[in-house]
């Protein structure tokens, strides 16, 4: 009987320290789940991580350009241009090329130029109160007062240019042609003794019935004849026409 009063209280202490050491063991760092797993992990914050909804801080927009990277708005207008293409600066020409003379508002003159018997200037005065234009050269051909049929009239060649020449209102547009550029007096044409001129040969804006007959000397040398284009002095015109091909 004395034994087993000292028995109990030893099992009593062991259970006591069995008890505290499971009481450690659960406030521990880290505990078990049924499934064996750590809960630790499952409750510890996870890092953020950048998403495609939420891009990284200093990367560009999806439709918004980076920092220094050209945007797609309209290119801004060159300094001076005015709405309708032309300069602040034009002095009255802007259009000019998109509106061709009329008839009405043009004088226009033949005359033999001085020191070169074989060339003549053709003289177009822009009379208008506004700038207008003609094509690069006029429609020229040479033939026979007298004849019923000119399809076999001789018409110059023609220096290179296609470009439309701006006359301002007041001023002139000069074209020389040369009849006899080599100065022959044998193998010339017979006959000829007019100068058929059609100011603006762009038929759509000047029809053939605007031709004007200019009479030429009596006698006059025509052989391979050449003309150049509009220009705005006599000189230039002249250039032009010397640099047409033989």
């Amino acid at each position: 009987m004395t034994v087993r009063r000292h028995r109990r209280p030893l099992l009593a202490s062991a259970a006591l320290v069995v008890g505290a050491g499971l009481a450690l063991t659960a406030c521990g760092p880290e505990n078990t789940d049924a499934a064996g797993g750590s809960t630790a992990s499952a409750a510890a914050p996870v890092a953020a991580t950048p998403s495609a909804a939420a891009p990284a801080t200093g990367a560009p927009t999806a439709g918004a350009p980076a920092t220094g990277a050209p945007s797609h708005s309209a290119p801004p207008k060159p300094s001076g241009a005015s709405p309708s293409g032309g300069t602040k600066s034009d002095g009255g020409n802007a259009g000019a090329a998109a509106r061709p003379c009329d008839i009405q508002n043009l004088s226009i003159q033949v005359t033999i130029r001085s020191g070169a018997p074989s060339q003549r200037v053709i003289e177009v005065h822009n009379t208008g109160a506004s700038a207008c234009s003609l094509s690069s050269s006029p429609a020229v051909d040479l033939g026979n007062s007298t004849s019923q049929d000119q399809s076999g009239n001789i018409r110059p060649v023609l220096a290179s240019g296609t470009s439309r020449f701006p006359v301002a209102a007041g001023q002139k547009a000069y074209a020389v042609i040369d009849l006899d550029p080599s100065g022959a007096t044998t193998g010339t044409a017979p006959g000829i003794n007019e100068l058929n001129v059609l100011v603006d040969q762009d038929g759509t804006n000047m029809p053939l019935a605007n031709t004007r007959n200019f009479p030429l000397d009596n006698g006059v040398h025509v052989l391979n004849p050449k003309l150049g284009l509009y220009r705005s002095t006599v000189a230039d015109a002249v250039a032009s026409m010397t640099a047409a091909p033989k």
